[in-house]
């Protein structure tokens, strides 16, 4: 039993590290392939609509991101 533990234990983690470098990979690009700077934007210039896409594709790439996991 405590085989089967350690083991979904691994899996979990070794799963969850590699959501968050494909999110972190994802999430480069997106802000490389703007022709602005999406901090500034949002920060300086308070682009709530800018927020909101960000927002969303956060959300769009972690249920992508899930589904592969969960398979």
């Amino acid at each position: 039993m405590t085989e089967h533990l350690l083991n979904a234990l691994v899996a979990s983690v070794l799963f969850s590290v590699v959501g968050i470098a494909v999110f972190g990979v994802a999430f480069f690009v997106i802000a490389k392939l703007t022709p602005f700077s999406i901090r500034k934007e949002i920060e300086e210039d308070q682009n709530t609509s800018l927020g909101i896409l960000i927002g969303s594709m956060i959300i769009g790439l972690s249920l992508i991101i899930s589904a592969a996991i969960h398979g």
